[in-house]
């Protein structure tokens, strides 16, 4: 008897081969990696630090775990001396609590960037009337805006704000920026009001590491990514801190938030950051952005407005309200075509997280498979079809009227043979460019 599992997981094997992967936080990554995830590592329990552990048998856990640390400090060209790695955290959100949690106590106040305009839910999100995160309950939490005109950062209205604020700590980073964050003003604003810089490099970290982003090390003192976007690694983060914070990082992980590391997870790491010190991926980063800033290019042109005018990473944001529609008619209708991307907010938000007016893609994994610019141009033809034939569809205001309108467009998509013929072309451009 066939398990079932196994043949749900070649499903989507086949359906991540045959269709574009453009959400900007999913990737590829190695076979090696995925051959050591799938080690027998996970058999094994390492509380603690290497040397420092509270279980037998982690002689060569030990090697595995410190070659992680070294080679994370290596890819970011940082001193032993001067900076410090954790490499246990889970993943993002574990990694910036542990931050939080090394440093801050109760009550201490954050300066961080609001949500719909493309921060993260990890650095406290919380509504007027309610306290939605685990941190907005600890700490007192308050959020930055890009500019309402220009949707980028005013570091100048954001210098004011930590003025009256005073927080302890500042974050920057988020899901849907795609502009570079300066990183030198934003921790001369945690300065000069007596906080800290905390710079969350999540979505960016294999672009920084490739060297086509700016690196947030020579001003933050700490800096937390994970390891399975842009770095192109398995599920996990990192957490780096300026060497005097090491002791309270290692004790805020384990045992303040975490349990045994995943060790498994930690040896894949280990591999992808060696494997981003090579020129390969110096070359792969680079083309990652003139991917995106290409596709951001061609929907500009076809009127799609591109959320700050164009891209310095991986991701590009449209706003698709001057088009009359919600991300969620788009999202559903671009999956159905083989265009795998994510509805999202967009900053001055006038719809809701559910049913938001953005749309957000990424060209990551596109980019793994050896498409360029040419491609690029292709797939903005296909969104741009897609969404002509959509029209404008006005989502009703009463609930369940919302319930069944949406019930119903999924059932139109279904049957129309328009997806499917952009969807066979889609795997046409696919089989040119095999998943790894």
């Amino acid at each position: 008897m066939k398990d079932k599992i196994l043949e749900l997981i070649k499903k989507e094997e086949k359906r991540q081969k045959e269709t574009l992967m453009m959400i900007p936080s999913e990737n590829y990554t190695y076979p090696e990696v995925r051959q050591a995830v799938g080690s027998v590592l996970m058999h094994k329990y390492a509380e603690g630090q290497p040397r420092k552990r509270y279980y037998q048998g982690n002689e060569i856990v030990d090697e595995i775990e410190t070659y992680c640390e070294r080679m994370a400090l290596e890819v970011f060209g940082l001193k032993e001396s001067e900076w410090s790695v954790n490499v246990q955290p889970y993943s993002g959100c574990p990694a910036n609590l542990a931050v939080y949690n090394a440093i801050l106590n109760p009550g201490d106040k954050i300066l961080a960037m609001y949500l719909p305009d493309g921060g993260h839910l990890s650095h406290g999100w919380h509504l007027p009337d309610k306290k939605v995160t685990l941190v907005s309950k600890i700490w007192e939490v308050q959020f930055y805006h890009v500019d309402k005109k220009t949707s980028v950062f005013n570091y100048e209205v954001i210098q004011k704000q930590a003025k009256n604020f005073k927080p302890k700590l500042i974050i920057s980073g988020g899901t849907a920026y795609p502009r570079e964050i300066d990183h030198k003003k934003m921790a001369q604003i945690a300065k000069s009001v007596g906080g800290y810089y905390l710079a969350d490099v999540a979505h960016e970290a294999g672009l920084i590491a490739a060297g086509v982003n700016k690196s947030p090390f020579p001003y933050a003192d700490f800096v937390t990514m994970t390891t399975h976007k842009t770095l192109r690694g398995p599920r996990g983060a990192l957490v780096f801190c300026r060497k005097e914070f090491a002791e309270a990082i290692d004790a805020s992980v384990f045992p303040g938030i975490q349990g045994g590391p995943h060790l498994h997870s930690i040896a894949g790491i280990a591999i992808c950051l060696r494997l981003a010190q090579a020129k390969p991926f110096k070359k792969y980063g680079q083309q990652v952005v003139k991917n995106a800033q290409r596709l951001a290019d061609n929907l500009k042109k076809k009127d799609f407005n591109i959320v700050s005018g164009e891209t310095d990473k991986h991701l590009v944001l449209v706003d698709l309200r001057n088009k009359g529609l919600s991300g969620w008619f788009v999202a559903w209708a671009l999956e159905k075509a083989g265009i795998i991307v994510n509805r999202n907010t967009i900053p001055y938000e006038t719809g809701s997280a559910y049913y938001p007016s953005g749309l957000r893609m990424g060209t990551p994994a596109i980019t793994v498979r050896g498409m360029k610019e040419v491609q690029m141009d292709q797939i903005a033809e296909w969104i741009n079809k897609v969404v002509s034939h959509l029209g404008q569809r006005i989502l009703p205001e009463d609930r369940e009227e919302r319930f069944k309108y949406l019930a119903k467009f999924k059932q139109e998509i279904e049957k129309d043979p328009f997806y499917k013929k952009i969807k066979n072309e889609v795997k046409e451009l696919c089989k040119k460019f095999p998943a790894p």
